[in-house]
């Protein structure tokens, strides 16, 4: 409970989320194929869980964890998770020559963060989340648009903001 500063943070001047809930964090890697390299967090709430999960997406090219929106979605009483799409941000863009990292970063590092997320979950509670929910803005809203039509099943609601879901205009621009 208190303060958390995200990784990579400190050295850059960044601040650390404050008044959080007492909560367990879960880090994790998922390699679907020998060049995947997904990182994902999911942070449970240790006390009033709200029997939800939500988890959010990026923005730009992705590559980070959404540590603020679950920060917020923590505070709310969500499970929460959210995944830098299988690259970090610093990294070259070479990975996007890589069909398989692109297919991560696309829609597969979100799907699988929301399948295991969904595990950790009944592990941690020995219950299932009671409802799922997804919330992203930009490239966010692109994720949560391919997860509607790709995995319908994965969430109960998806709140897809300003999708940035036309990339042959937005890049010719």
């Amino acid at each position: 409970a208190g303060t958390f500063t995200p990784p990579g943070a400190g050295g850059r001047g960044g601040r650390g989320m404050t008044d959080l809930p007492a909560f367990c964090r879960v880090q994790a890697t998922e390699k679907p194929t020998p060049t995947s390299n997904i990182q994902f967090e999911v942070w449970l709430p240790a006390d009033g869980w709200n029997g939800k999960l939500q988890v959010v997406g990026n923005g730009g090219l992705a590559g980070t964890i959404g540590y603020a929106a679950m920060a917020t979605a923590l505070r709310a009483g969500f499970a929460t998770a959210s995944t830098d799409t299988g690259h970090t941000a610093s990294e070259p863009g070479t990975w996007m020559a890589d069909r398989e990292r692109l297919i991560d970063y696309s829609s597969r590092g979100l799907h699988l963060t929301t399948v295991d997320a969904k595990t950790v979950i009944q592990t941690y509670y020995a219950t299932a989340a009671k409802q799922s929910y997804y919330t992203g803005c930009s490239t966010g809203g692109k994720q949560g648009l391919m997860e509607a039509q790709r995995y319908p099943d994965d969430f109960d609601g998806v709140l897809a903001g300003d999708a940035a879901n036309n990339w042959t205009h937005q890049m010719a621009s």
